[in-house]
């Protein structure tokens, strides 16, 4: 039903819990061509798929991205711009209105310009408001996600002050996950028990003082829980992500995987590659499972959580994720979760992307 359309990893932005591939390329010449993308959002359609999201890295990167949704709307997906807003304007903001963008959901890495540029690496914050203000005077709806960790837990309340006053349909409080290069980062980002609590309850609280006005969806890390999410609603169930390079993957991070012959849309049709690849049947349904989830009662609730977790923390997809308490992996969580128990002033070494932006900012707290 979703295809997450990955047209570049082209990005502004270098947040240390960046869910893009660790090893990126270097050069942008791999990336599908507009009539490559034209045909894989036409097949997707085929296929039965609503919902388009044109992500990236950053999407306004591509110089044809209006075109792009105009011909997605013409198909007859309902198209979402997922950005940072560098690179937007009100032109762009226009014109992708009357090309059919149903909805924008704009980013923000602090609430605050000093916060956003420390974990941004960008001085953006300014125009990210003038634009959310700009998006929603066009009437297009907006929704605006900031994802949270042990550094900016305590920004939740003005930001949402702030969502409220800009007019945001929705707020996606999303606590970093840990995955590419948030897994790099997780001993800095994890945050602690009371960070979170204190979190929840500063949101719980808006929300009764606001009924009814903004929708705000706080995503817990899963660190915090004794049994895992279902993954992508189920491997090879509902999502069909292609990255710039036209890999077809059934979740954005599965390439992470190794022995994995991740099939691509300049070789194979997305039907085929939906029916027929090992790919999408490796983890899809319940025969792969080992104990303790083949027997687990609860197994077609969650499906045994994340592969791509199971694999990053344990070196095995087919193990159950070790979010589970009935994991036997389950003590790398815990002793993840309890070195995360220490005061939120103690600062260790966030590592960026960008290596001239981590030295700039390791120079400025010296």
């Amino acid at each position: 039903m979703w295809l997450l359309a990955e047209l570049t990893y082209a990005c502004p932005l270098q947040c240390p819990y960046c869910s893009n591939p660790l090893q990126l390329p270097s050069s942008r010449k791999e990336e599908l061509s507009t009539q490559q993308w034209l045909d894989v959002m036409r097949q997707a359609r085929e296929l039965g798929a609503v919902q388009l999201g044109f992500s990236g890295g950053e999407p306004l990167v591509r110089p044809d991205l209006e075109q792009l949704i105009r011909e997605a709307n013409d198909m007859g997906f309902f198209c979402n711009l997922i950005t940072s807003a560098i690179g937007l304007d009100e032109e762009k903001i226009r014109a992708f209105k009357y090309a059919g963008l149903r909805h924008i959901q704009i980013s923000f890495q602090g609430s605050d310009a000093e916060s956003n540029a420390y974990f941004g690496g960008t001085d953006s914050f300014d125009h990210k408001l003038a634009m959310a203000k700009k998006v929603v005077e066009h009437e297009l709806p907006l929704g605006l996600n900031f994802v949270l960790h042990r550094h900016n837990l305590h920004q939740v309340k003005p930001f949402l002050e702030q969502a409220l006053a800009l007019g945001a349909e929705f707020v996606e409080l999303a606590n970093s996950q840990y995955y590419g290069w948030a897994l790099h980062n997780r001993d800095e980002l994890l945050p602690s028990k009371k960070q979170l609590e204190d979190a929840e309850r500063v949101t719980n609280e808006f929300r009764a003082q606001h009924p009814g006005e903004m929708d705000v969806f706080f995503v817990a890390p899963d660190y915090y829980d004794d049994r895992p999410k279902k993954c992508s609603n189920g491997w090879g169930t509902t999502f069909i992500t292609v990255n710039p390079k036209g890999e077809v993957l059934p979740c954005q991070s599965a390439h992470v995987i190794p022995g994995l012959e991740i099939p691509n849309v300049k070789e194979s049709s997305l039907k085929d590659i939906w029916l027929e690849s090992d790919l999408f049947h490796r983890f899809r349904g319940l025969d792969w499972m080992r104990e303790p989830c083949r027997t687990c009662p609860e197994r077609e609730i969650d499906l045994g959580g994340c592969r791509c977790q199971a694999f990053l923390l344990t070196g095995d997809a087919s193990n159950a994720d070790p979010v589970c308490s009935l994991s036997p992996h389950h003590h790398k969580i815990t002793e993840a979760v309890e070195a995360a128990q220490r005061s939120a002033d103690e600062v260790q070494t966030l590592v960026f992307r960008n290596p001239r932006n981590a030295k700039k900012i390791a120079e400025e707290k010296s």
